[in-house]
């Protein structure tokens, strides 16, 4: 009696006035104090912690499912939008389309994630005896100062989600915010960062971008002005030119590829000093029309010299002024 009562002491003295079956055994066994505890706070604590983060991480899990289903949903053209425009294949717009689903499903799953695992951070934390409750009141009356404090991270992300939402941009377009133009490369409620030609990468609150053109958006124009000589044929040239066009567009590299109708001359834009200046329009898939006015000014410039006509070179006419005695007048410049 004197031996169970003992061991019985010892017990408590381990593992509590109410101990555990886990914490006798294993002291039983072993004979050791801080086994027993270690078994103790596995099974009292540690268990339930493996679960929570067990329970987030089958969370986190079917949030990405989830994403990934509803960016799926969303990255499928709208027929009421390909049908505004017949010009703009369903290629474009599937293009189109899941550029904006990458973007928008990206930030959605940032979002969820870290809102899924800080629950769950602090669902462990409370689990492992920490006191959540100053935490918590420290984390709100931190938040509300932030929010007084940042009326502009509040504008940004609100206008990082009515850009998402309207398409206004996505990952990989081709787009001028007004200090600069180059290829968005990365999209977030807060920012966007833009990589100009130059290689600078720009990262600029979405509050900060008021005026923004973007060049990328279903289909492009390329437009080039072709100057002619005065002494030319101007219906000649204009067909010439058209006919150029017009093999561009037979050609499988660029008709299938890059442009989405035939170019067009559009008649005489101008007159200018030293020519008449003809425009030729085409319109093209997005983010290729300057490679287009490339390959047109190398297209139409063979041509013209295949058919013998001049494209002009800037030229000024001089007239000299005589006296009666056949000197040459004051400030007459001679030829």
């Amino acid at each position: 009696m004197i031996l169970l009562a003992q061991a019985a002491a010892g017990t408590s003295s381990v593992c509590g006035d109410q101990p555990g079956l886990i914490c006798e055994r294993v002291y039983e066994w072993s004979g050791s104090r801080l086994l027993a505890g270690l078994a103790s706070w596995f099974v009292d604590r540690g268990l339930t912690v493996l679960v929570i983060l067990l329970a987030g991480w089958l969370v986190s899990r079917i949030v990405n499912r989830a994403i990934r289903h509803f960016k799926e949903r969303i990255d499928r053209p709208s027929l009421r939008d390909v049908g505004r425009d017949p010009a703009v294949s369903e290629e474009a717009e599937e293009l189109r389309s899941k550029a904006r689903a990458e973007t928008l499903a990206g930030v959605l799953r940032s979002v969820a994630l870290a809102t899924v695992w800080g629950f769950t951070g602090l669902l462990a934390l409370g689990q492992l005896g920490i006191n959540l409750g100053p935490l918590i009141a420290g984390a709100g009356i931190l938040g509300v100062a932030i929010g007084f404090g940042s009326r502009a991270a509040v504008e940004d992300f609100l206008s990082g989600l009515f850009m998402m939402m309207e398409d206004t941009y996505s990952v990989g377009d081709d787009i001028d915010f007004g200090k600069g133009r180059g290829t968005v490369e990365r999209v977030s409620l807060r920012s966007t960062s833009i990589r100009t030609r130059q290689g600078t990468v720009w990262t600029i609150p979405n509050g900060k971008i008021v005026h923004l053109a973007n060049f990328s958006q279903l289909w492009a124009r390329a437009q080039v002005d072709i100057e002619v000589s005065y002494n030319c044929d101007l219906r000649q040239a204009m067909q010439v030119i058209l006919q150029a066009g017009q093999d561009m567009w037979d050609d499988p590299e660029w008709g299938a590829d890059e442009l989405i109708e035939p170019p067009q001359v559009k008649g005489v834009q101008s007159l200018g000093e030293s020519g008449i200046f003809i425009r030729v329009r085409a319109k093209t898939r997005s983010s290729v029309q300057w490679r287009t006015e490339r390959e047109l000014r190398l297209r139409i410039k063979e041509a013209l010299d295949a058919a013998g006509i001049e494209m002009p070179y800037p030229h000024r006419t001089l007239t000299v002024r005589r006296d009666d005695t056949g000197q040459e007048a004051k400030g007459a410049v001679p030829l």
